[in-house]
C-alpha cells in the first residue's frame, strides 16, 4: 500500500497528532521507497535490530522507541549511523511512543491489563498531559507470587517482585516503561499491587512505605505487548506482512 495512506491511517488511530511528546512522533526517516509491504516492529530503532529489518527486506520499521527526542541539533555520532542505515537500506522509520502507552485498544498497558485480567476502572498517570497507566480490580484475585509467575511466563521475562502489600493481589496499577516513582500515586488510587518495568534502589523504600507490592518485570519487556498488538492490527486490517523482533535488553 502507498506509504502515505498508511502513514495516515497510523497517525489516525494513535492519536498521534493529540498527544504529547519528548520528540516528533510518527514518521522520523522518511526513505526512498513509498510502497509499504513489510512492516517490522520492534521496541528500539538500534542498529541490529534496523539490520535484522533490511535482512527481512522490511519497507517500514515500527518502533516504540524512536530516535528523535528532546533536541537534535547533528545528524551525527549515533543517531548519524542509525540514519544512514536506514536510508541504505531503504527503510522508513516509525515511531510510536506515548500514544502507543495511552491506546486504549492495543497500546502497551492496555494489553497488560487485558493479559493479566483486570477489569478496567480508570486510566491515569499523564507524564504529558494523557494518561497512559491503568488501574482496576483483578477478575480473579490470586497470591502475588502467582501474578508475578504469571508476568514472566507471559512476557518472557525475569521478574523482581518487592512485596510489602499484601499476600493476595486484587486491585492492580501498571504502568509500562520506566514509573517506579509513581509507587505512591498507585497506592493513592487504592491499588495494593503495582506493575511497571524498571526500577534502582531508590525506589524500593517506597514500596515498603505505602504498603505495597511491586512487580518489575523489566522497561523493554512490559514494552513488546504494544507494538505486537499494532503489527497484529495492521496485519488483519491491510493484509500486509508483519514481524516483530525481538531484542531484550534485559533491562
Amino acid at each position: 500500500m502507498e506509504r502515505s495512506v498508511l502513514l495516515n491511517y497510523l497517525d489516525q488511530y494513535l492519536n498521534l497528532n493529540e498527544i504529547d511528546d519528548y520528540g516528533p512522533q510518527g514518521l522520523q526517516v522518511e526513505a526512498d521507497n513509498d510502497e509499504i509491504e513489510r512492516v517490522a516492529l520492534a521496541v528500539d530503532a538500534a542498529p541490529p535490530v534496523i539490520g535484522a529489518a533490511s535482512e527481512w527486506r522490511a519497507d517500514l520499521l515500527l518502533v516504540h522507541h524512536g530516535i528523535l527526542w528532546r533536541s537534535v541539533e547533528r545528524i551525527a555520532g549515533p543517531l548519524g549511523q542509525r540514519v544512514r542505515l536506514l536510508l541504505a537500506k531503504r527503510i522508513n522509520l516509525y515511531a510510536a511512543h506515548l500514544a502507543l502507552d495511552a491506546h486504549q485498544e492495543i497500546g502497551n498497558n492496555a494489553v497488560l491489563a487485558k493479559m493479566f485480567g483486570l477489569r478496567l476502572e480508570q486510566w491515569w498517570f499523564a507524564p504529558t498531559g494523557t494518561d497512559i497507566g491503568v488501574y482496576g480490580q483483578l477478575t480473579e484475585p490470586r497470591p502475588v507470587t502467582r501474578l508475578a509467575d504469571e508476568v514472566a511466563d507471559q512476557l518472557g521475562t525475569t521478574v523482581r517482585t518487592v512485596d510489602h502489600g499484601p499476600e493476595v493481589v486484587e486491585r492492580l496499577a501498571i504502568i509500562s516503561g520506566a514509573a517506579a516513582e509513581q509507587a505512591g500515586a498507585a497506592r493513592a488510587l487504592g491499588a495494593d499491587t503495582f506493575l511497571t518495568g524498571e526500577t534502582s534502589h531508590a525506589h524500593f523504600w517506597d514500596a515498603r512505605d505505602y504498603g505495597l507490592n511491586v512487580i518489575y518485570a523489566g522497561h523493554y519487556a512490559t514494552e513488546t505487548v504494544g507494538v505486537k498488538a499494532l503489527g497484529r492490527h495492521l496485519g488483519q486490517r491491510f493484509g500486509l506482512e508483519t514481524k516483530f523482533f525481538d531484542f531484550p535488553t534485559g533491562m
